[in-house]
């Protein structure tokens, strides 16, 4: 079978989905309700919470926390990443913390951040900044270590100064293993953006499964996870797509 034909993929893809569907309501209508809902009866709870205008002011807030948290995750892990890699005695000092921070489970750290910093808006960006930044921090410093010597020194016989060298060099190379990066935090955001919304203030998507646990609503509350899940594998779509932008010279086949 060459699922390479993009007509035969996107089949193989809609019957696993369908199957899913069916799955998911079978299990729903033989199970209590308080413990799986069916499909039909999430999305009709989805239909519900869209028309009132509940959905949109829950995912917009949530999505304003995941988009600030992802970016800070980028702007600051691609960077740091390169410079670690370019600068050995700060790699030295630092890359066996990185290694234990991204090793550590950031849920353990809410706590903490909580007596820190309270309950606002800021402690929640950082959380999902903290489950984010690693992937694109580490991912970075590997692809800067595996710049080939010979093309740095082809750029210092050329007289390129250090800000040139990043330009012309560091950056366009490293630039494919960043998004790889980037692609795992979207991931990896996502659960530090509910994580968020779960042990400090109740709000967004977060609230409402929350809600929907306490109140033994699991329609509900599968269809903010649903949510989350469209959301995570659009996303992680997206970053796939420019994955494979800027890894052509990669040979990348998705």
């Amino acid at each position: 079978m060459n699922l390479n034909s993009p007509w035969l993929r996107g089949a193989t893809v809609a019957a696993s989905l369908a199957l899913g569907a069916v799955i998911w309501e079978v299990t729903g209508r033989y199970t209590s309700d308080a413990f799986w809902a069916p499909l039909s009866a999430t999305l009709s709870s989805l239909r519900e919470v869209a028309v009132n205008g509940v959905l949109l002011r829950q995912a917009m807030s949530s999505f304003q926390l995941y988009i600030a948290g992802l970016a800070l995750a980028v702007v600051v892990g691609a960077p740091f990443g390169m410079l670690l890699a370019r600068v050995r005695w700060l790699r030295v000092a630092l890359e066996d913390y990185v290694l234990m921070l991204y090793s550590t489970p950031m849920v353990a750290l809410i706590p903490f951040l909580l007596s820190m910093m309270g309950f606002g808006f800021a402690p929640k960006v950082l959380v999902v900044f903290l489950f984010a930044v690693f992937p694109v921090l580490y991912n970075t410093i590997e692809g800067a270590r595996s710049i080939k010597p010979e093309l740095i020194e082809v750029a210092q016989s050329f007289r390129s100064g250090e800000w040139q060298l990043w330009r012309d060099v560091m950056i366009p190379y490293t630039l494919s293993f960043t998004m790889t990066g980037v692609r795992q935090a979207i991931a990896r955001g996502l659960v530090g953006m509910v994580a968020a919304e779960f042990f400090l203030s109740p709000s967004g998507l977060g609230q409402m499964i929350m809600m929907g646990s306490q109140n033994f609503d699991t329609a509900g509350m599968l269809a903010a996870i649903l949510l989350i899940v469209l959301l995570g594998v659009g996303l992680m779509d997206l970053g796939r797509a420019l994955e494979k932008r800027f890894a052509v010279w990669r040979g990348y086949n998705p």
